[in-house]
């Protein structure tokens, strides 16, 4: 895609199709992917107007939870909007609409700028692209000043497909689980996997996530993120979010989440499908 193909405005949706398989593109609601389609099956949660429970959205500058909003870099304290209480979740660009950059038929590249709430300044790009068995998905994020930061993506998969022999299924094998305390949050102390279910964050996979809805499709989520958060609590959805740190990571590793001028971070994501009968 060329700057001939720049687009003016921000569209509600974009569709990218190939083959049998969809996805629809909504720069408007945060740079989220709204719906995925193989082979006529919705295979995300679409429903309801929760920006933070449904679809597939990037979570930028920071993935997942910050404690209490207090964000402490460099020997002061920013306060950060609670918008879980009590504490700052899923990045600052949820609810921003996104500008689209480039598109052709299958792909489209959105960008957005950093800046209030978030306290320091930068820029994002999000690009999205379809071939017939596959769905990749790459962040970067540029700063323009030093800045702790750390992203991923929080997609809502549907336990319930229709023509699916049965719900949902995961099989995923952590080798590390990181405690967390009474606020929900780790703490940085590594453990062995506890049983399901989970909201937790883990490390140290043996291979990538691999969902299954029995005798209709199989879903593998690829990335080059170490850290994975997986939440399985919610009869109508699952979670598994990517991410290149974990929650609150800037209190607590500082050093492997500072994103300087001219060195930016990058985050990469591949869902590769099969579809297992044709119904």
């Amino acid at each position: 895609m060329d700057q001939a193909a720049r687009m003016k405005g921000t569209p509600d949706r974009i569709r990218l199709c190939a083959g049998d398989a969809c996805a629809t593109i909504a720069p408007s609601e945060g740079g989220r992917l709204s719906s995925l389609v193989v082979g006529g099956h919705e295979l995300l949660v679409t429903e309801g107007n929760d920006p933070y429970a449904g679809g597939m959205f990037p979570m930028v500058p920071y993935a997942g939870r910050i404690r209490r909003g207090e964000l402490h870099f460099r020997g002061r304290t920013y306060h950060l909007p609670i918008t879980m209480p009590p504490h700052s979740i899923h990045g600052t660009l949820t609810n921003v609409a996104w500008d689209v950059s480039a598109r052709d038929p299958r792909s489209v590249r959105l960008t957005a700028r950093l800046g209030p709430p978030w306290p320091f300044r930068g820029r994002v790009e999000q690009r999205f692209r379809i071939d017939p068995s596959t769905l990749s998905v790459e962040l970067e994020l540029d700063a323009d000043e030093p800045m702790p930061a750390w992203m991923g993506w929080h997609p809502w998969f549907s336990r319930h497909v229709e023509g699916a022999e049965e719900d949902l299924e995961l099989s995923v094998d952590p080798g590390t689980m990181l405690a967390r305390d009474s606020e929900g949050i780790p703490t940085g102390k590594r453990e062995r996997p506890k049983p399901r279910p989970w909201d937790d964050t883990f490390t140290d996979l043996s291979g990538p996530p691999r969902l299954r809805w029995p005798g209709l499709i199989r879903l593998t989520v690829e990335s080059d993120c170490r850290w994975w958060v997986i939440y399985d609590e919610q009869p109508h959805g699952l979670c598994v979010e990517p991410q290149t740190a974990p929650p609150d990571a800037a209190n607590w590793t500082p050093d492997d989440v500072l994103v300087e001028p001219g060195h930016p971070l990058r985050a990469a994501m591949t869902m590769r499908w099969e579809v297992e009968s044709a119904r």
